[in-house]
């Protein structure tokens, strides 16, 4: 069948008699579409609505403050919401539900920011509760709080660029002159098109040290001055440094925050009085309600919500003889009473979106907050250099006023009293202009004089602001004078506490899993059998599958952790108890498959860390050994398998957990030769992925065959192969300590 051309594409006719109109439906490609008509959209919510700028306002946000600004509700009293919510439809077109929404989030009473920007009166509602609704605009009050002296700082001198409103009608500014990085101070969050913004709050005098420290060395530590986040809600953070170093660093990650409570042990009761900030207390209750009535929890006998006017506080009953301090490890563990905040540092820069670390926007901040105030400078500068320029044309008068009047007096037009002026003096026209203005009672000698006297102190503020305006240091001097100063006015003690690695090894969940004695039985294949010891001594022989045996016997608990070494630079970390109690008459588990290794993946040893207080030796093919302290496996996550767990420079011969510090060791070659050393004479490496130093001498296309304990082998005669000084080569094996030649798992 022949294809029809472009242009003979039908046409799809819609009823020309539908609604009296003729309508016509065209073909579209959906790429065409979406770049006409969704992209638009897209970046309109991106740029517009959902991402906070440097100054940490989204556009509602400062529509709103603005509003309030230019009404005078800085320094004067409170007024109705409505008429603010009204006023604010001016700059804001989407309705006054959403700016009144914008409103009770901004304010004092709802408490979802560290330092409100709106002093409220009224019914605000609150943050840690979803059903406890604020009341309608025309029964509650605001202004601007106090601390908006800092956001709107000499915003009249031209230290920020106005734009055109929605309908032209009057202009707003692009960003607010804020003193200090509110963008860090002011919790936000937004969901835009593809992207959305999860900022954390943090502590306002510990934001301004952080960034007067980064002005001062641009290399100073954040976390010593700035330690973590902090919340309106307060709760305590479970801080792990590294985690806090990777927020600090890329503006991604996240933390976890728990609620604080106390006990009350005359009612045996416990009171809960706050809550992490990204939950409330209706989901609370109704998780905990859930695990009661799944038998999940016994130790309650009632909760009930008894927050008032006084704060937030959730009741706990307990029944007779429970422990508080375990019960609310388990309510951690299993209600949102300890939530994670997932952050994600997203700011809109020039118009462009950037997820950044904590450090990279408090430069972009200083930055930005250097051209506000060379931006105020300048404008102050060209308003004193003007005046100056008046004064001096007031000068040229002084020694002559009686003309000056005479050629006013003289002048027929008004228009050319100026210009008479002008020519009289040789001023020009905005001196002669000056001139002319001052009124009838001021021209005398002592007016002009004292006008004359400000000169000098005029001629020096505009050599002080020229010099800060050539100078970034002393720019930059100004701006940590005014951080000081805020956190100083407007600093207050951190909400949320902090509970480091000790407290949280304290506090950490109770292990309830069944601990009893076990032997373990691992083969050379890689199966792994765990037998109690009644089992064991009912059974006969170990059950094997054909060539394989039995490589590695360990007693130890059930609770034991295993680390499985694998010939692809990996290992594995399970408990005993993630495998199920075996007899000696089954294979037993295959680790490969139980621990989901890699294809081609094989175990070359499996032993117990017990406290991770020991070392381990890895032995290469090319005589190579690196001996690794067990702490570098030691995760406080429970992840199963570790990355880069050795050097991939040379194949994997044997893994030794090393029982003593001056243990004695055996290394045989493809040669024929063995070599006894210490390994006392290795010292303990500082990262897993050493290859180590070389401790056998090989000769070309030779090898290391395999490595294991003095104790236990068939040498006779050990102090022939014992070596003084690494790397040797080691001794010909004699007959007699050459024994039976096996390739094995070395314990």
């Amino acid at each position: 069948m022949a294809r029809k051309k472009k242009d003979e594409t039908p046409k799809h006719q819609i009823d020309p008699n539908v609604m009296g109109l003729q309508a016509q439906v065209l073909e579209q490609p959906i790429c065409d579409t979406l770049e006409l008509n969704y992209m638009p959209y897209a970046m309109s919510v991106i740029v517009s609505r959902a991402i906070p700028e440097i100054d940490g306002f989204k556009p509602s946000h400062r529509k709103l403050l603005y509003t309030m600004y230019k009404m005078g509700l800085l320094t004067g009293s409170r007024t109705k919401s409505a008429n603010i919510v009204g006023q604010t439809m001016k700059l804001n077109p989407h309705g006054d539900s959403a700016i009144y929404d914008t409103m009770v989030r901004l304010s004092r009473g709802y408490g979802a920011l560290l330092h409100p920007f709106v002093d409220s009166k009224g019914n605000f509602g609150k943050v840690y509760s979803r059903d406890m609704a604020w009341a309608a605009s025309r029964y509650t009050e605001a202004k601007l709080d106090a601390v908006c002296g800092e956001v709107f700082r000499d915003i009249d001198a031209d230290t920020v660029d106005f734009v055109d409103n929605y309908d032209n009608s009057m202009q707003e500014p692009a960003l607010l002159p804020t003193s200090f990085p509110n963008v860090l101070v002011s919790a936000n969050m937004g969901i835009a098109v593809g992207m959305a913004s999860n900022i954390c709050g943090f502590n306002l005098r510990e934001v301004c040290n952080a960034a007067v420290a980064r002005i001062q060395d641009p290399e100073a530590d954040l976390l010593e001055v700035l330690p973590a986040p902090d919340f309106p809600t307060g709760g305590e953070i479970l801080y792990d440094a590294r985690e806090m170093a990777n927020i600090y660093r890329t503006g991604r990650g996240s933390f976890r925050v728990r609620a604080r409570w106390r006990y009350v042990k005359e009612g045996n009761l416990i009171e809960i009085y706050e809550i992490p900030y990204t939950t409330a207390t209706e989901p609370i209750i109704d998780k905990v309600s859930e695990l009661i009535k799944a038998g999940k929890i016994r130790e309650i006998a009632d909760m009930r919500d008894e927050t008032d006017l006084s704060g937030l506080k959730l009741t706990i009953d307990l029944k007779r003889g429970v422990d508080p301090d375990r019960l609310m490890q388990k309510l951690f563990r299993s209600t949102p009473l300890m939530d994670s905040f997932s952050c994600n540092f997203n700011i809109l820069i020039a118009g462009m979106p950037r997820v950044m670390g904590v450090g990279e926007i408090l430069e972009e901040w200083t930055a930005w907050r250097c051209e506000c105030v060379r931006r105020r400078t300048y404008f102050h500068l060209k308003k004193k250099q003007e005046r100056l320029h008046l004064l001096r044309g007031l000068q040229k008068i002084l020694l002559d006023i009686d003309r000056a009047i005479a050629i006013i007096r003289e002048t027929e037009s008004d228009q050319e009293v100026v210009p008479n002026l002008m020519i009289g003096f040789g001023i020009d026209e905005a001196q002669a202009e000056f001139v002319a203005e001052i009124k009838l009672r001021n021209i005398n000698k002592e007016y002009i004089l004292k006008r004359t006297q400000d000169t000098d102190q005029l001629e020096k503020d505009i050599a002080a602001l020229e010099a800060v305006l050539s100078s970034d240091k002393k720019l930059r001097a100004i701006i940590v004078k005014e951080l000081e100063m805020v956190a100083a006015k407007y600093g207050a003690d951190r909400k949320t506490g902090i509970v480091y690695g000790a407290e949280l090894e304290a506090a950490a969940e109770p292990d309830e899993t069944p601990d009893y004695p076990v032997t373990l039985f691992i083969s050379q294949e890689g199966y792994f059998k765990k037998i109690t010891p009644q089992s064991l001594r009912m059974s006969g022989e170990q059950k094997l599958k054909e060539g394989d045996r039995i490589a590695a016997v360990y007693e130890t608990t059930n609770r034991a952790e295993l680390l499985v070494f694998t010939d692809k630079q990996q290992v594995y970390k399970a408990r005993c108890a993630e495998f199920e109690d075996s007899k000696a008459s089954v294979l037993g588990d295959y680790l490969p498959a139980k621990l989901g290794m890699d294809e081609n993946e094989n175990v070359v040893c499996a032993g117990l860390p017990g406290d991770y207080s020991g070392n381990v030796l890895f032995v290469y093919e090319n005589g190579k050994a690196a001996k690794v302290a067990l702490s570098a496996y030691d995760t406080k996550t429970n992840r199963r398998r570790l990355t880069g767990a050795c050097s991939d420079k040379s194949p994997l011969k044997a893994v030794l957990f090393l029982e003593g510090e001056d243990e004695q060791l055996i290394l045989y070659s493809t040669e024929g030769r063995a070599l006894i050393f210490s390994a006392a004479q290795l010292s303990v490496k500082t990262t897993r992925t050493s290859q180590g130093v070389a401790v056998m001498t090989l000769k070309r296309k030779h090898t290391v065959e395999r490595a294991g304990r003095l104790a236990g082998s068939e040498i006779k005669d050990a102090a022939r192969y014992r070596a003084r000084n690494l790397p040797a080569m080691g001794a010909l094996l004699r007959p007699e300590d050459r024994g039976e030649i096996q390739t094995e798992l070395d314990l």
